[in-house]
């Protein structure tokens, strides 16, 4: 059984979509993320929780190398591989790394343009320029994204139109639309009111499908709705991760049980 394990185990690692390892993340002098070890299988939702400030989307802006826009800020020790490529090569492209991994940010971002062009930017950069193809994409992302129905009279109308919630699936829609691996959500509810969060919950798990998606939250019920493992960041430590359901109901750490049930944090 012990040899079995450890061959399910290699196996998984194999398939690991993102492997973080042992990773030291520094803004400055100062240490944000301390000897990280993750991994992240294919076509999963990963849930990083934790207290303001403990790191967790710090992580998340690692894998796309969102952090390189940051004076200062950089990962001083360990490595963070995609597919098996350590990202931080030489022969890494930032730009086509940010293709196969698309984000989602806490506050919807439209651009100033119609909503055909919020999506349509991103395939005419990779190259995109046959008006039938794009016609296509455009639509593929919209109804990926749950946004077809509501938006396709008015694709000419400009994105700030829609609501909060019909912005931040644009968004959603814009990431997907270039075909990316993984998807990234900085909590991408925070300012949606509930049920504009229930139709975005329902939109990520329906992702799931074709995606790898990690995603921040503070929303604790959030995290036990729509993911399957569940990371518990604490002061720029990984103090446990594991299945959402044992995270919640079985936690191995003190600190951990502490902050689901609301003693801190």
């Amino acid at each position: 059984m012990h040899d079995m394990e450890k061959k399910q185990t290699s196996v998984e690692k194999t398939r690991a979509v993102i492997e973080v390892e042992g990773v030291d993340f520094c803004y400055g002098s100062s240490r944000a993320l301390k000897g990280i070890d993750l991994i992240v299988p294919p076509r999963e939702i990963v849930a990083f929780i934790g207290p303001s400030g403990c790191g967790k989307s710090t992580l998340l802006r690692c894998f796309n190398r969102m952090n390189d826009l940051v004076p200062g800020a950089k990962v001083t020790k360990g490595k963070i591989l995609i597919d098996g490529t350590e990202i931080h090569s030489p022969d890494v492209d930032p730009v086509e790394l940010r293709r196969r991994v698309g984000m989602v940010f806490q506050k919807s971002n439209p651009f100033p343009r119609s909503i055909y062009e919020n999506v349509a930017y991103g395939p005419r950069l990779t190259g995109v320029v046959e008006k039938s193809e794009m016609d296509g994409i455009v639509e593929k992302a919209l109804r990926g994204s749950a946004l077809w129905d509501e938006v396709k009279d008015r694709l000419n109308e400009s994105a700030f139109g829609l609501s909060g919630g019909q912005q931040q699936r644009l968004c959603i829609a814009r990431a997907i639309a270039v075909s990316p691996e993984i998807l990234l959500m900085d909590e991408p509810c925070s300012a949606l009111d509930p049920i504009a969060t229930a139709k975005v919950e329902e939109l990520i798990l329906e992702l799931r499908k074709e995606f790898t998606i990690v995603i921040v939250t503070h929303n604790m019920q959030q995290a036990t709705r729509v993911s399957d493992k569940t990371a518990f960041f604490y002061l720029g430590e990984l103090v446990e991760y594991g299945t959402t359901s044992a995270i919640f109901s079985n936690p191995k750490k003190r600190e951990t049980e502490d902050y689901i049930s609301g003693r801190f944090g």
